[in-house]
């Protein structure tokens, strides 16, 4: 809802059916979204044999590009209905187009937290074995 009161706001449009509409359309997306996420973290913990501190990280790793790419692919394809769609039509698609870019934000930030913290990962002793990274650059 976020996003989408700040796109309707900022373009002035009303809070309508279309909106609406749009608005469950998106929640299907973020939900899909956060299970392929989820789905990954449980191969990655499962299958690749990972500790699921790594396993969250690694996981959240492999979704970036898809999910990035699909959100920016679906807004480009939003955009022509937003500024040619007509009154009916770019309410749906403003609401679609921020609602997707905040929930890109949401489904790659706070969805790997939240699963961190519902089965109570520590990342208190990680290694940073993968990245070359100096832990004691990371402690300062």
């Amino acid at each position: 809802l976020t996003g989408i009161t700040f796109g309707l706001g900022i373009t002035g449009l009303p809070f309508g059916f279309m909106p609406i509409l749009g608005a469950l359309s998106l929640v299907g997306i973020m939900i899909n979204n956060a299970i392929v996420l989820i789905d990954r973290i449980n191969i990655e913990r499962d299958e690749e044999g990972r500790e699921l501190a790594d396993a969250i990280i690694h996981a959240a790793q492999a979704r970036f590009r898809p999910i990035v790419l699909t959100t920016a692919t679906t807004v480009c394809g939003l955009i022509p209905l937003w500024l040619g769609g007509g009154v009916m039509f770019e309410g749906m698609a403003v609401t679609m187009i921020f609602g997707l870019i905040f929930c890109l934000g949401v489904t790659l930030g706070i969805i790997p937290i939240l699963f961190a913290i519902f089965h109570r990962v520590s990342y208190k002793e990680y290694e940073y074995m993968d990245e070359g990274i100096d832990t004691e650059e990371i402690e300062k």
